[in-house]
């Protein structure tokens, strides 16, 4: 019951179907949001660490009330990633931010001796037990190559591409927002429509360029939009 001048006023009821329809463009809403990292809640259980060649240093802190992961890599290439399988058809952006405390300096990253990264995320379609068919398209912040540029990767070659999406023209210190279409950019760099990844990591690097990086990542999700 409401008060309303001096008459109690009391609202109408809500039809029951408009209460159904609410909840189920509510259901509709969170199924087309799929979460992929809490570090704003401190969580990395889901996470694991796969090492290259000596531990990149990740751990949750906190700036401003806000939580967020940060990664330390001091010559060192060691990346976390989640089994996951998305479904592109019903989630095929990506959604994330990041940023950089430092950089890298000139690195040529489409030889070995440069390919490091200040921060980079990455999704894998896995090859099963034909593992040479295992593909990783990767987002990387560089330290070099323009915004927009499309290499093959030093090591793994075709099987795995790289897009910078930022590059040293941007600001240090400052949040970055990113959404990629990961159905069209998998087209655009393997040539095929996969429906399907089967995983997603994120990795900070220096082991070739033997440098020292920081770098920052807040959450990272897929959407219907």
């Amino acid at each position: 019951m409401k008060y309303l001048g001096t008459q109690l006023w009391k609202a109408p009821p809500i039809p029951l179907v408009l209460v159904i329809a609410f909840l189920c463009l509510q259901a509709n809403a969170e199924s087309s949001i799929v979460k992929i990292s809490e570090f704003s809640s401190g969580e990395l259980s889901h996470w694991e660490p796969k090492v290259f060649k000596n531990l990149t240093h990740y751990q949750i802190v906190e700036e401003n009330n806000q939580k967020f992961l940060q990664a330390t890599s001091n010559t060192s290439a060691s990346g976390l990633y989640r089994i996951l399988r998305i479904d592109l058809d019903k989630t095929p952006y990506l959604n994330w931010s990041w940023r950089i405390k430092n950089t890298l300096g000139p690195l040529n990253e489409q030889h070995k001796s440069g390919d490091d990264y200040a921060a980079r995320i990455y999704v894998i379609v896995s090859g099963g037990f034909a593992f040479w068919r295992t593909k990783a398209l990767n987002y990387v912040w560089s330290s070099s190559s323009p915004k927009g540029t499309v290499w093959p990767n030093a090591f793994a070659g075709d099987n795995a591409m790289m897009l910078a999406l930022r590059s040293p023209e941007d600001s240090v210190g400052l949040w970055c927002f990113e959404k990629r279409n990961v159905k069209l950019d998998l087209a655009r760099f393997f040539g095929e429509n996969i429906r399907y990844i089967d995983a997603i990591a994120l990795m900070t690097d220096t082991d070739n360029s033997q440098g020292r990086v920081t770098a920052y990542y807040r959450e990272i999700s897929f959407s219907a939009q």
